[in-house]
């Protein structure tokens, strides 16, 4: 029978728990991959289960190595997203922006078809015509 000493095995197990702990993701990113995951599963997700699983899992590879974003800053992103305003109607721009960062409300899902981006803005009733006088 073969015996281990304590000190020996110790700075082994010290240095394992740093390597995994290393390796684990922020808690935002690790519940999005546990959520593509049970989506790949249950079926809900507009893949095949095999290729469904194998992109979750490249992007949570991709997140531990923090390349998930292409590099991009904050102010890159934004930027792009409010470019994407550019060709709409003037009087419709400013929505297109607020929508582009975050506001409004979503509803649906590519699997289903489409995301439908809504976004109420409240503006100054029109003045009343006045009745003609005979």
């Amino acid at each position: 029978m073969r015996y281990f000493r304590l000190n020996t095995l110790l700075p082994a197990m010290l240095l394992a728990s740093v390597a995994v702990g290393a390796n684990a993701l922020p808690p935002k990113e690790d519940a999005l991959y546990q959520q593509e995951r049970a989506a790949c599963l249950d079926g809900s997700s507009a893949q095949d289960r095999t290729t469904c699983l194998k992109e979750a899992g490249a992007a949570r590879a991709e997140a531990r190595r923090n390349k998930l974003d292409n590099g991009e800053t904050q102010a890159q992103l934004r930027a792009n997203a409010l470019l994407r305003c550019k060709p709409v109607a003037e009087s419709d721009r400013a929505a297109c922006e607020r929508m582009a960062l975050g506001e409004g409300t979503r509803s649906g899902s590519v699997a289903a078809g489409g995301v439908l981006k809504q976004i109420t803005t409240q503006g100054a009733a029109a003045a009343p015509v006045a009745a003609a006088s005979r």
